[in-house]
């Protein structure tokens, strides 16, 4: 089966770059796997990306080396699933809160007798090739999100999960679960010693441990941290970046003031 790059690098504590995806497009998709990330993630959380435009994305991804994630709506088996049949090499799972969820995340990312994922890897197969049935269960990434005051207080129990491979921080989330404004990257300290204490507890467990950002900076800082997986960015994100700081120099104005979306 084909390997799953991103996660040999996390089981060696390699740090990794990603990149997040709202357009629905697989176009974008594509030219974003060109660019040389590590790995992806279509977000199907937030935003207006549905199955259907996944259905595309996926197979655009996989032109190139980089890693295919999916962000799942929710703790949802039947989502995690059928983003699996499609040919996600990873999952990420928003707003777990204990280890029962966490454990009931991992289940459904593996076959039996390690979990209760049905059999039926339609595009999966094809996209990872000779043994998938029996290698799946050792090449598919499940992450669990730490983003809610429950999840923050039984941080530990969640990674020590068997069988969860990382633990994703939304920090705009994360900043609601502690009564703080969901903006940007945060220097806050009760923010700060909350992500410290779940790097911990990863760290603890031989769990990988990632962040969302939106700058250089902080995608450099958490590196430098020891995280191993990273999001710079999203393509809406650098679109709106590159197209605005080119259209004030051409108008010779400042930015435009908008509200954050946190991506």
């Amino acid at each position: 089966m084909r390997a799953n790059r991103s996660l040999a690098a996390w089981r060696k504590g390699t740090g990794t770059v990603g990149g997040w995806l709202s357009i629905p497009n697989a176009y974008t998709a594509e030219t974003m796997a060109q660019l040389g990330f590590d790995w992806l993630c279509v977000d199907l959380q937030h935003g207006v990306i549905d199955y259907t435009d996944l259905r595309d994305m996926l197979p655009a991804i996989s032109t190139t080396e980089t890693t295919p994630i999916v962000r799942v709506p929710w703790n949802e088996p039947y989502e995690i699933m059928k983003v699996l049949d499609l040919g996600a090499m990873g999952v990420i799972v928003p707003m777990v809160n204990n280890r029962r969820e966490a454990e009931q995340a991992v289940q459904a990312c593996r076959y039996p007798p390690k979990g209760f994922r049905s059999f039926g890897p339609i595009r999966a197969a094809l996209y990872g090739g000779a043994g998938y049935a029996q290698e799946a269960n050792d090449q598919i990434a499940c992450i669990a999100m730490v983003e809610t005051a429950e999840g923050l207080e039984k941080v530990e129990e969640i990674a020590a999960t068997p069988g969860l491979d990382g633990v994703y921080i939304g920090p705009s989330d994360l900043a609601l679960a502690l009564g703080l404004r969901p903006v940007g990257d945060f220097g806050v300290e009760k923010h700060i010693e909350a992500i410290k204490r779940i790097h911990r507890a990863c760290r603890a467990n031989s769990v990988a441990v990632g962040i969302h950002t939106t700058s250089v900076e902080a995608t450099r800082q958490y590196l430098e941290a020891g995280f191993q997986f990273v999001t710079l960015g999203s393509d809406a994100g650098f679109m709106g970046r590159a197209a605005g700081s080119d259209l004030r120099a051409v108008r010779q104005t400042t930015k435009a003031k908008l509200e954050s979306t946190g991506y």
